[in-house]
Parts: structure tokens; C-alpha cells; sequence
């Protein structure tokens, strides 16, 4: 098997002889750590470079170490095919290997092994991975959060194609520059008396008189510096009475004109009027964020889709009459929050708590509401977004320090205060151990020096909560 690196020509005089101590420094600075070995594979020297980490300064405990010791179990094989490799051909390929550190988290090195001289010496230089994998992993959570993403834009498409076809009125899609048809409905077909595929790509606008397509034009002309235009009454060709709206949106980057056309005897105010309570009530329902009405008493009184989508039930009849708290929230605790904090100020804005379904499924959510206390019938309207598909830019274990807290507060009542405050501090001290040795790529020293205490003071904590192996303390130990 040839050998996939090409070296320098030794007869090259730009290179010269190079001495002991230049050949050292050079192999030094060629990676993040290079091991010096004799033809067994056992370490006789360590070169680190930098000296600032942790993992690394430890690695000079490997001298007089098999080489193959020092890694994981599933890290050996790789071993012996790189001292052969080197043995053979005088140089290795670069196979990444797990060092075993003391830590939890293993720390994988890419290496390359040379054969130095005619004594049968090695040197493997390598370099530090722990970046690469971070980003490798940072890569995975932004792939899976745009594939959940994808998924569930084409569910709203779905449901948009399925709204859109079965709509009573005529709606039109055009591009605003060419007032080309982009898309049209069934009931804009029968409107217009010809097949939805015909309609498309045609200029608007189509079948009318001259005076019924000048209004229109006005219609659209209104709709463009506006962004809306309110309801007209024109005459189609054939004499149908009709009303036409127009809305303005933006699309990737393209200006889109959506024309309505309703019959003439539907009254205008009721049908498509912008202030009409039956629109709103239409936008409500198919808003992508939750929306929930309430009595003063939590008790459910309507819901639209999305909500029955985060409780995973099927229709709003399962969730009338139930109490809100059921599924959002910690069950009697926050709601009581809600409603104090509407008393105070009228509207609670993004406040983060979580949701569960009916099976079990949770996740993370921002619940903002308002209400409306006086009246005959006086209730509270919540809107709840769902964050949980956001990506975390904070340590990992900052996602569950809430939930520890709460189940912590779930034993309230049945263990004494003083346990309860004692198991509060530890589990929070916990989480702050952990997020500094994320935050700083389990480098003890460097987290010793965020949290402000002692290496010696990091290490017994980490040995009370058990965030460190026994053989990493006896290491830790003795470099301490």
C-alpha cells in the first residue's frame, strides 16, 4: 500500500542537516502534541504545544506508557495499524484516535506517525479535534432543526392547498409587476367560467367589460400603495354581480397581488370586511401560534387549531371545559401567576413556561395574554409560540435547570425547607460546574478560573456531584 503523503526531496539543499534540537522544535510545532517512541510503540517523550490545556499537560504522565494504553478501547486497532503503517512505509495515513483524559468526555487527536533514523524510532504528531467535532456537532442540530423546519412547512402547505381549493369565493393570486394569474381556486374557475389551469398565466384582468376591468385596475393600483383595498362592487361578463377585494404581500423577494371575488348578495361588512368579527375569527384559527380563551377560572372556552396541535387532541371539543393548566404549565402553579400578573397590568407578555399533550409529547412555549374582566361573559385570550425548536446558543444544561426546579418544587409539603433549600443549591451549583467545563471544553483550570474558586476547591465539588471518574481524580490529583 503506497504511502499517501509526499515527502521533500532530500537532496534539496534548502533543507540542509538538521539537528537534534531543530528537529524537535519542527516536530513540536507541527501539531498540538507530538509523542516521541521506540519500535514497541512505547512513549518516551511528549511535546505539547502551547502548554495552556489541561488535557494535554496531563499527556507527559504517558511516558513510559504503551502508546495504545493511553486511548479508548475502540481507538487501539487504530493504533496498531498506525505504528505499522510507520514501520513499513516510513510514514502513516492520518486516523483520528480518543484519548482518554481522567474526564468523561473523551478527546479525540488526528495522527500521523513518522519512522525516524535506522534505531526503529517513532514520532506521531497530532492535532486537537475538539473544535472540528463541536462544529460537527452544531452542524448535526442545525440539519435536524431544518429538516423538523421542512417538514412542518410542507404540513402548512398542505393545509393551505386544502383551505385554498375549498374556499366559496374566488381568490386569484398575480404577480404585481406583469398581473400575470400565478394561482387560482376551483370556485375562481366557475367564476370566470373556464378550467383553473387556464386561468393560469393569463393577464389580469380577464372576462369583464372595459368599465369592470378600469375599477379593477383602480382596485389593484389601491392595494399596491396600501396594501389593501376594500370591497368593490363590479359586473362579470355575463352580468354576475360581484364584490372584489385586494391584498399586497411579499414573497421571496417578489410583490404578489390575492384578489377575492364574493357574490353581490353577501353583505360586504359581513363577508370580507376588514373590521369583520368573522375574518378575525378566520385569521385566529388558522394562526400558526396557539390561541386559547379562558374563563376567569382557567376553564377552556374555545381553541383554535394549533392549540389542539400542542395538546395532540383532535377537535376543540376535547378541550372545552377542561382547565388550561392541564396542558400548559406546571398544573396549579402557574395560572395563579397569569392572572395576577393581568390584575397588575392589564397583559402578560412572553412568558416562558412549557406545554404538554395528551401523550406525553412537551415542549417549550411562550405564553402571552390579555383580558377582558367586565362584560357579560368576561374572559382571558393566551397565545402560545412554540420555541422549542429554536437552536440553543446557551450550555446544554441550562435547557434543564427549570425543570429540575420545578419537580423540586413538586415536594413542597412533603419534605422539610431546609432539605428542600439544600438539594435547591446543590442541583443549581450542579448546573454551574457544568455549563463552565462546557463553556470551556472541560478544561478545569480555565473553568476553576469562571467560577472564581480553586482548581483543588473544582475538584471536590466534582467528585460530590459526581461529574468525575475515579481514575480522573487520581490523575487530577496528582498534577494538582
Amino acid at each position: 500500500m503506497a504511502s499517501s503523503v509526499k515527502p521533500f526531496d532530500a537532496n534539496n539543499p534548502a533543507i540542509g542537516e538538521l539537528d537534534a534540537r531543530s528537529a524537535a522544535s519542527l516536530l513540536a510545532v507541527a501539531g498540538d502534541i507530538a509523542l516521541v517512541m521506540d519500535g514497541a510503540g512505547v512513549i518516551r517523550d511528549v511535546a505539547v504545544m502551547g502548554g495552556g490545556d489541561t488535557q494535554f499537560d496531563a499527556a507527559t504522565q504517558w511516558i513510559g506508557r504503551p502508546w495504545n494504553e493511553t486511548v479508548s478501547g475502540d481507538s487501539r486497532a487504530k493504533i496498531d495499524t498506525l505504528l505499522k503503517e510507520a514501520i513499513h512505509q516510513g510514514v502513516s495515513k492520518r486516523r483520528q484516535v480518543n484519548h482518554l483524559m481522567g474526564d468523561v468526555m473523551d478527546v479525540p487527536v488526528s495522527y500521523t506517525t513518522i519512522k525516524l533514523g535506522r534505531d526503529g524510532s517513532l514520532v506521531a504528531v497530532g492535532r486537537d479535534m475538539r473544535h472540528v467535532s463541536a462544529l460537527q456537532q452544531r452542524l448535526v442540530e442545525a440539519q435536524q432543526a431544518m429538516e423538523r423546519d421542512y417538514w412542518r412547512l410542507r404540513h402548512v402547505e398542505t393545509r393551505y392547498r386544502l383551505l385554498f381549493q375549498l374556499a366559496s369565493d374566488g381568490i386569484l393570486v398575480l404577480d404585481a409587476a406583469t398581473l400575470k394569474v400565478l394561482d387560482a381556486n376551483a370556485a375562481a374557475g366557475q367564476l370566470f367560467g373556464e378550467p383553473t389551469d387556464r386561468l393560469i398565466g393569463r393577464v389580469f384582468p380577464l372576462g369583464m367589460d372595459a368599465t369592470a376591468a378600469r375599477a379593477l385596475e383602480d382596485l389593484l393600483g389601491a392595494a399596491r400603495s396600501a396594501g389593501r383595498a376594500g370591497d368593490m362592487a363590479i359586473t362579470l361578463h355575463g352580468g354576475r354581480a360581484v364584490h372584489a377585494s385586494a391584498s399586497c404581500f411579499r414573497q421571496e423577494q417578489a410583490t404578489l397581488l390575492l384578489v377575492r371575488f364574493s357574490p353581490a348578495e353577501l353583505p360586504a361588512a359581513s363577508s370580507s370586511g376588514a373590521n369583520s368579527p368573522s375574518r378575525l375569527l378566520d385569521l385566529l384559527e388558522r394562526s400558526p401560534d396557539a390561541f386559547v380563551v379562558t374563563d376567569l377560572e382557567g376553564v377552556i372556552l374555545t381553541a383554535n387549531r394549533a392549540f389542539l396541535d400542542i395538546t395532540e387532541l383532535a377537535s376543540e371539543e376535547q378541550v372545552r371545559g377542561t382547565p388550561l393548566a392541564t396542558y400548559i404549565g406546571r398544573p396549579g402553579a402557574d395560572f395563579p401567576v397569569f392572572t395576577s400578573m393581568l390584575r397588575k397590568n392589564g397583559v402578560v407578555r412572553l412568558m416562558a413556561t412549557s406545554a404538554r399533550g395528551l401523550h406525553g409529547n412537551q415542549s417549550e412555549v411562550e405564553v402571552s395574554a390579555v383580558w377582558v374582566p367586565e362584560g357579560e361573559e368576561p374572559c382571558i385570550g393566551f397565545t402560545i409560540r412554540d420555541i422549542g425548536r429554536r437552536l440553543a446558543s446557551r450550555p446544554q444544561g441550562a435547557r434543564d435547570l427549570t425543570r429540575a426546579v420545578e419537580e423540586l418544587t413538586s415536594l413542597v409539603g412533603r419534605v422539610s425547607l431546609r432539605d428542600l433549600v439544600r438539594d435547591t443549591v446543590d442541583l443549581v451549583e450542579r448546573h454551574f460546574i457544568e455549563a463552565a467545563l462546557e463553556l470551556t471544553n472541560d478544561n478545569r483550570t480555565s473553568a476553576a478560573e469562571v467560577l472564581g474558586v480553586s482548581r483543588q476547591s473544582l475538584y471536590v465539588k466534582l467528585r460530590r456531584h459526581r461529574l468525575a471518574s475515579p481514575g480522573g481524580d487520581r490523575e487530577e490529583d496528582v498534577s494538582g
